[in-house]
C-alpha cells in the first residue's frame, strides 16, 4: 500500500483552522460565563491540535522539509511567519497542558493566569499554520 503524502498538508491546515475556530469560540463562551461550552470547545481544541501534531510529525518523518519556491520579499515574509510560528509552536503543548490541567482541577486563578498567555500564542500558531499552508502549497504550489 502506498501513502499519498500530498493529502497531509490540507489535513494539517484543516486541523489548524478547526483549532483556531474552537479556541476563539471557547474564549467567547467563557467571556459570557458559559463554563460548560467553554470547556467543551477547549477540550475539542486540544483534541484537534493533538491530531494535527500527530499528523504533522508523521508527514514530516516521511517527507522531511518542503522548500518554499517563492523569492524576494515574499520569501522573507514567509520565512518570518514560519520562524515565529515554529518558535511559538514549541511552547504550545506546555502552555496548553498547564491551562488544561488547572482548568480541569478547578484551580481557576492559575488557569486564568496561564491562559492569558496560552490563548494568544495558541491562536497565533493555529492561524499562522494555515497561512504557511496557503502560502507554501496554494499560492506558490510547492509539491512533495
Amino acid at each position: 500500500m502506498t501513502i499519498d503524502y500530498n493529502i497531509f498538508p490540507v489535513i494539517n491546515a484543516s486541523l489548524n483552522g478547526a483549532s483556531a475556530v474552537l479556541i476563539m469560540t471557547g474564549r467567547a463562551f467563557i467571556g459570557k460565563m458559559n463554563v460548560r461550552l467553554h470547556r467543551a470547545c477547549m477540550i475539542s481544541a486540544v483534541v484537534t491540535s493533538s491530531l494535527f501534531l500527530a499528523s504533522y510529525v508523521f508527514y514530516h518523518l516521511h517527507v522531511r522539509s518542503v522548500h518554499f519556491p517563492g523569492t524576494g520579499w515574499v520569501r522573507t515574509l514567509y520565512l518570518t511567519i514560519l520562524f515565529s510560528h515554529t518558535v511559538l509552536a514549541a511552547t504550545v503543548p506546555f502552555l496548553v497542558a498547564f491551562s488544561l490541567s488547572y482548568g480541569l482541577r478547578e484551580k481557576f486563578d492559575r488557569h486564568r493566569r496561564i491562559s492569558r498567555w496560552t490563548y494568544p500564542v495558541w491562536l497565533y500558531v493555529s492561524v499562522t499554520g494555515v497561512v504557511v499552508y496557503v502560502m507554501l502549497y496554494q499560492i506558490y504550489g510547492a509539491r512533495v
